[in-house]
This record gives structure tokens, sequence and C-alpha cells, in this order.
């Protein structure tokens, strides 16, 4: 059951203010402890947007990222960075993120850097706020690897990206992580057509030793690359094995999708805590209060209260901060205004 009937929550990212486009930018230019200033200063903002709207879960809105999940090639040896994409025009697809080339055992004696993150979001965040921290496993992470004579496919990527993934989570529970999403869209954009219960195992073996000891969720989504999905937006093929997934807590996008397979989550809830997708990232158009107020509530037609939480469908790196800003208010104060009308 949901720690609170009714949460607020956000999947991870967080658009980058302004200024910190630039500095990406036009990192010679800035000395080791500029850019930690700067990464601090990014953070508190991102942290101070949330809090402002009032959610009851943040996290530091990934600021110190380059991507999603790009960043973390960073911090593996035994690839070869691509040092420029494929594809450098026309209209914005996923194969404008190219991919890196193996050279020899993949390894992260560093781990990933969700650590230092979280280490950084405990000593900048206020008291009250749940503090969640995002890592992709390690499907999602192969999927901009090239197989080569060690690893012939991407399954063997994966398993070799796993125990790097399972260590990392290990690390983030010491390190005092309560709240802890491992993000496969990967999963969920190929459930269609490759072997589910195969996921399930790989995703079950990645987070085994974290199992209970902290709150576990999962984001089902079908991409969001520059505001552009990649998969197939159905999410009637993953279940009900997806159900198998030893986690507390399943998100899954709704209102890009007009609310399509809302009946979804009623089968979800049997078994899980359902996170609902209710503020629609790809749209400039800001979800009114009522507008969220009446996606509650259809929402509470197929689940009970105390297993719904509400956050965007998506991370929110891809919109622009002042929609971002009023989309999370605009979010937090329907789902109160239902609150209040049930008494939660």
């Amino acid at each position: 059951m949901q720690p609170k009937p009714l949460r607020t929550t956000v999947i991870g990212s967080y658009p980058f203010p302004g200024w910190l486009e630039f500095a990406t930018q036009n990192l010679d230019h800035f000395g080791d402890h500029d850019i930690a200033e700067a990464q601090d200063d990014a953070v508190t903002v991102a942290i101070q947007d949330q809090v402002a709207a009032g959610l009851d879960v943040i996290t530091d809105g990934e600021q110190t990222r380059l991507d999603f999940n790009l960043s973390f090639y960073g911090y593996l040896e035994g690839i070869k960075l691509e040092d420029h994409t494929p594809r450098q025009f026309g209209p914005p697809a996923h194969d404008q993120r190219g991919k890196h080339r193996i050279v020899s055992e993949l390894n992260a004696p560093r781990g990933l850097g969700a650590v230092e993150e979280f280490q950084r979001l405990k000593r900048i965040a206020p008291n009250g706020p749940t503090l969640k921290a995002s890592v992709p496993g390690p499907y999602t992470m192969s999927g901009r690897l090239l197989p080569n004579y060690r690893y012939d496919d991407r399954y063997k990527i994966t398993e070799a990206l796993l125990p790097i993934v399972r260590n990392e989570l290990v690390a983030l529970v010491k390190a005092g992580c309560t709240e802890l999403t491992v993000d496969e869209p990967s999963m969920s954009c190929y459930a269609y057509k490759e072997d589910r219960q195969r996921f399930v195992d790989i995703f079950n073996r990645t987070v085994e030793p974290v199992v209970g000891k902290c709150r576990l969720s999962t984001h089902l989504c079908f991409g969001n690359f520059k505001g552009h999905a990649v998969g197939l937006r159905q999410y009637a093929p993953m279940f009900p094995d997806f159900l198998d997934f030893a986690i507390d807590e399943i998100h899954v996008e709704m209102a890009s999708r007009e609310f399509a397979e809302i009946e979804i989550i009623e089968q979800i809830a049997q078994k899980k805590d359902v996170a609902v997708g209710i503020v629609d990232v790809k749209s400039y158009y800001i979800e009114t209060v009522d507008d969220i107020a009446e996606r509650v509530r259809l929402c509470l037609k197929h689940a009970p209260a105390e297993r719904l939480a509400f956050a965007p469908d998506c991370g929110l790196s891809q919109t622009a901060r002042w929609a971002a800003r009023q989309k999370l208010k605009n979010m937090v104060a329907g789902v109160a205004k239902v609150r209040e009308e049930l008494g939660v």
C-alpha cells in the first residue's frame, strides 16, 4: 500500500535551467570547483521547484546527468564512447543518439554515480518530502552498446551490466535511500516482441539484494527523446507477466495516450501499487486543477486510493521549465482537491 493515499511524485528528470544548458556546452571554461558549485546550484533549483509545487516525493531532477541514462556510460570501463552521432540533421528521432563500441570487459569500478547524486540530494533537500533516486536497468543500458566477439548479443551485454547495476542499488540503500526506481523503458518498448518472462528474470535478479530494504518501483513508458515516443504504445503485451516484478510500485503513462488502457491499473492494483501519469510531458497544454481532479477520479474508478500515486507521464527533462513548474503545481493541487473530497 502507498505510504500516503493518492501520493504525488515524479519520475526523475527535471528541465535544466538555461544557464546550466550553456554551462554544459562550455565546460572547458570551468574549473572543477566551478562545476561542483554549478551542480549544487542546479539541484537546489530543481528541489525548490518541486518543493514549491508541494510534491510528496522529490528527486534531484537528474541535473548532473547528460540524459536519462547516457551519462552512465561515462562510468563504464571497456567501451569507446562515440565521438559523433550518426544522424545530426532532420526531425528529432532516437537514431540521433548513436551507440558505443565495446573494446574490453565491462566494469564500473567507481560505480555509476547515482550514490554521489543521492548524497548531494540529501545534503541540499529540506526535511519533509521523501527523496527518490533512479537508476536505469541493465537491459535498457545495453541498448546503446554494440555487440562484439565478447558479448555477441544484447542479452549477453545485459548480463555483463546486471551486477554493475545491482551493486549500485545496494550502495544506494546503504547510503540511506529508501525510495528507489529501476527504470526499464526498453523492456516496455519491446515487450510486444521479446520474451517477457526473460525480462522478469533479468529485472528480479537485478533488484534481488535490495528487495524489502527500500520502496522499489519501475517506470514503464514508451520513450521521450525530444518529446517523441519510440515503442509500441500498448501496455496489454506486458501484463500479467510484469506483475511478477519484485517491486512495490509500477508507473504507467496515461495522459499522453488519452487514458487508453486505463483499465490496466485495476489489474496492477490487485498486486502492486500503481503510479499513474496524469500530466502530459509531451504537450504544452497546461493541465488545469480541474483537469487533474477529473483524471484522479477516473483512476479511482479502477483502483483504490491506498494503491494510487500520481506523477507526470515521464521525466520532465524535455519540457520547458516554465511549463514543468505549472504542470507540477496544478497536479498537486488537483490531487489535493480529490483528497479533500474523500477526506484522506
